[in-house]
C-alpha cells in the first residue's frame, strides 16, 4: 500500500497560483509505476476480502412441485484472486486502474421449504468468474501542498457466479439457480466499487507523511510542498517541489531563484530525484543568516604531533612583530564567512566558493584578545556528495584559497608568508569540523517507511541528480 501511496504522491496537483521553477524535481518512471501496481493490487485483494453478502431469501415457482421457499445464509468468502491487472498514467489527471480476470470463491449454507411441510437444509459454493474492475483514481493537493486522493468513475463487472449445492435437497435447488446465480452477481457487484473507494481513500493518513516539511537541525527545515501540477507523460511524470531550505520558523526567501532545468531521459530506475543548485544554495544562505557559518579555533585543534602550534612563537616566525610584541601567547583564530557560500554544479563537478576572513588574536594572561591581523580569504572547494539512507550528504576538499590583508594590528607583513599556515588550518581543522556536520546529511523528500534501493548520483549541469529503486517495510 505504501508503494502506491508514494505512486499518488508523485500525481498530486499543487494548489498555487503561481508559476515557479521548483528546486527538487521527483520523477516517476514505469519501472516505479508498475512496483507501486504490485503492492496496491496486492492491498486491493486484501480489502476485497472483507466482502460481506447479506443473507437473502425469496420464493420461486419450479414445476411440478410448486412454490419454493427458500433462504442463504452465512455467505463468507473463501478466496479472492487478481490476476491481471494495469496501471497507466491519465494526463492532467491521476491514475487509471483496472482489474481483469478476477475470481472469487464463497461458501454458505442453504434451506428450503416446499409443499408447505417439507424442510431441507444443506450448503453450497460459490465460483465467481470474470470479474472485472475500472476506476480512476484522481490526486490533488491540500492546503499545505499534501496529496488528497479521491476514486471516480469506478466501475465493477461480474461475468458469473455459479453456484453449487450440497446435502439434502440439493437438486431442487439446481432447479432454480440461474436466479439465485443472478441475485449473488448483483450483491457483489454493489459491494466492489464501494471497497475500491475504501481502499483509495484509506490511502491518505498515508500520504500525510509526506515530509512537506522536513526538519534537518535547530537551525534549518526543508520544504518540500508542491509548486505546481505534475507533469504526466505516457512514460513517466514528473513532480515538481520547492525543495529550498529556511531557518526553523522564519521563512526569509534568499536573494535568488530557481533557474530551470530538465532531467534526463533515464528508466532504468523507478525514481530520480533532481536537486538543484538553488537548494544547495538557499541551505547555504540559511546557514549564513542564522550565524553558523564561523569557528573559533584554538590550539587543542591542532593535532599534537603537529610542530605547528597556535601561539605568538610559532606565528613569529612569520611576523616577526608579532613574538615581540606578545611574546608566549597562546593564539586563537576566527574563521567567518562574509556572505553566503556560492555552490555550482557542472557535470561531474560540485563546488563551493568561499569568501571568509580569518582574525587572529593573542590570547593574555587575563583571557582578553588582542587582535593582530585580520585575513581576507577566498576559497575553493569540491564536494564529493554521496546518499547515506533517506539523505544527501557530502564531503568537501580544498581546492585552492587566495589570501590578501585585510586589516593588521601589528605593522606590514607579506601574506603569502602564512599561506601555508592558512591551508594546513582548512585542510586539517576546519574542513573536518564540516565534514562531519555534512555527513550527517539533510532529508531527501521521501514517505512513510521509505527505502532507497541501490542509489546512484550523478553530478549534472545546474543539479544533482539520483537515480534509485525503492521499497517499503509497512
Amino acid at each position: 500500500m505504501s508503494a502506491l501511496s508514494l505512486l499518488l504522491v508523485l500525481l498530486s496537483v499543487a494548489s498555487t497560483t503561481l508559476s515557479v521553477n521548483p528546486g527538487v524535481t521527483v520523477r516517476l518512471t514505469d519501472k516505479g509505476l508498475q512496483y507501486g501496481k504490485q503492492l496496491g493490487i496486492a492491498a486491493m485483494q486484501e480489502k476485497l476480502k472483507s466482502i460481506q453478502i447479506p443473507d437473502f431469501s425469496g420464493s420461486e415457482r419450479v414445476s411440478p412441485i410448486g412454490k419454493v421457499k427458500y433462504s442463504l445464509s452465512n455467505i463468507r468468502l473463501v478466496n479472492v484472486g487478481l490476476p491481471s491487472s494495469a496501471v497507466t498514467l491519465v494526463p492532467g489527471t491521476g491514475v487509471r486502474l483496472t482489474i481483469g480476470n478476477a475470481f472469487m470463491n464463497l461458501h454458505g449454507n442453504w434451506r428450503v421449504k416446499y409443499l408447505r411441510i417439507i424442510k431441507d437444509s444443506g450448503s453450497f459454493d460459490v465460483n465467481v468468474n470474470g470479474l472485472t474492475i475500472s476506476t480512476t483514481i484522481v490526486v490533488k493537493s491540500d492546503a499545505t501542498g499534501r496529496p488528497v486522493v479521491s476514486n471516480t468513475n469506478c466501475v465493477a463487472n461480474v461475468a458469473s457466479a455459479k453456484v453449487k449445492f450440497h446435502g439434502g435437497a440439493s437438486w431442487l435447488y439446481n432447479l432454480f439457480s440461474k436466479f439465485i446465480n443472478k441475485a449473488l452477481r448483483n450483491a457483489l457487484q454493489k459491494q466492489i466499487c464501494p471497497l475500491v473507494d475504501k481502499t483509495v481513500t484509506g490511502l491518505n493518513p498515508k500520504l500525510q507523511t509526506l515530509n512537506v516539511l522536513a526538519k534537518v537541525d535547530k537551525y534549518a527545515e526543508i520544504e518540500y510542498s508542491m509548486v505546481s501540477s505534475p507533469v504526466i507523460s505516457q512514460s513517466s511524470l514528473d513532480l515538481n517541489l520547492k525543495g529550498q531550505f529556511y531557518n526553523i520558523g522564519k521563512h526569509q526567501e534568499p536573494p535568488f531563484i530557481p533557474a530551470a532545468f530538465s532531467l534526463p531521459s533515464q528508466n532504468n530506475n523507478m525514481l530520480y530525484m533532481a536537486l538543484s543548485a538553488f537548494t544547495a544554495n538557499s541551505a547555504g544562505f540559511v546557514y549564513n543568516k542564522a550565524g553558523v557559518l564561523s569557528l573559533y579555533i584554538t590550539d587543542d585543534m591542532v593535532p599534537k604531533g603537529s610542530p605547528f602550534r597556535l601561539n605568538t612563537k610559532t606565528f613569529g616566525v612569520f611576523i616577526p612583530q608579532i613574538a615581540k610584541q606578545y611574546p608566549g601567547l597562546m593564539m586563537k583564530l576566527l574563521v567567518r564567512a562574509e556572505k553566503s557560500p556560492t555552490i555550482t554544479f557542472q557535470p561531474n563537478n560540485a563546488t563551493a566558493v568561499v569568501t571568509a576572513t580569518v582574525t587572529a588574536y593573542a590570547i593574555q594572561p587575563n583571557g582578553t584578545l588582542s587582535p593582530l591581523f585580520v585575513l581576507n580569504l577566498e576559497s575553493s572547494v569540491s564536494a564529493d556528495v554521496y546518499v547515506r539512507g533517506l539523505n544527501i550528504a557530502g564531503r568537501l576538499n580544498l581546492n585552492q584559497m587566495k589570501l590578501s590583508v585585510g586589516t593588521s594590528y601589528v605593522g606590514q607583513f607579506q601574506v603569502g608568508v602564512l599561506d601555508s599556515v592558512l591551508q594546513m588550518v582548512l585542510k586539517v581543522i576546519v574542513i573536518p569540523i564540516v565534514n562531519v556536520q555534512l555527513d550527517k546529511g539533510y532529508p531527501l523528500p521521501a514517505l512513510g517507511k521509505m527505502n532507497l534501493v541501490n542509489p546512484q548520483l550523478q553530478i549534472m549541469k545546474d543539479y544533482m541528480l539520483i537515480g534509485t529503486d525503492v521499497n517499503f517495510t509497512g
